[in-house]
């Protein structure tokens, strides 16, 4: 389908309703959202730890995980508590500065680019945030994408938010049913 907003080939809400639960990563990424949700309650101001940034880089990296292996030693402990918690402290009154700010500031750590900073939103704010990624891309826009950039993400986050809005999920949940979609259908 087209959308006239967008000028994307976008999938529909409809062809996404099989897929909320069916990803092979669905209950991993249930349980870290679960474990990121409680620690935000616990911790003010919210930081992540060197482990728990790890599982998000094993999480988002999959089989790529291997090949940081020799940048992730420069993301020392105190290195990933000060980032992650300046980041995940900023405040904007407009949500594209906000993430503009959270993404450069996560970026500051070694190996996070754009899409790895956007798994760390989306495990720590589910409601809200998505994974960018080439799956995705090809999805709602309909062609072939590997480098992101902020604006990308914008652009792929407000198609997702409106997915999500129709379809009463969380944008995380939106974000991995399409993720699961493209990758049902045997595409490289």
């Amino acid at each position: 389908m087209r959308d006239p907003i967008l000028g994307a080939a976008m999938i529909t809400a409809e062809q996404l309703i099989p897929y909320r639960t069916t990803s092979i990563d669905y209950t991993e990424t249930d349980r870290l959202k679960e474990v990121y949700t409680r620690l935000r309650s616990e911790r003010c101001p919210f930081y992540l730890t060197a482990a728990e940034f790890d599982a998000i880089l094993s999480w988002k990296l999959h089989g790529q995980y291997g090949r940081q292996a020799g940048i992730r030693p420069a993301n020392i402990e105190d290195v990933i508590r000060i980032v992650t918690g300046a980041a995940l402290s900023v405040s904007h009154p407009d949500e594209d500065d906000e993430v503009e700010l959270w993404l450069g500031i996560l970026g500051s750590l070694r190996g996070v680019g754009v899409p790895v900073a956007s798994a760390i939103l989306a495990l720590v704010f589910p409601e809200t945030y998505a994974v960018i990624d080439f799956r995705g891309w090809r999805q709602i826009f309909g062609e072939a994408k590997r480098t992101f950039s902020v604006a990308d993400y914008k652009r792929y986050l407000r198609a997702v938010k409106r997915l999500a809005a129709e379809l009463g999920w969380l944008v995380q949940e939106v974000d991995l049913a399409i993720w699961e979609y493209d990758r049902s259908r045997g595409e490289r």
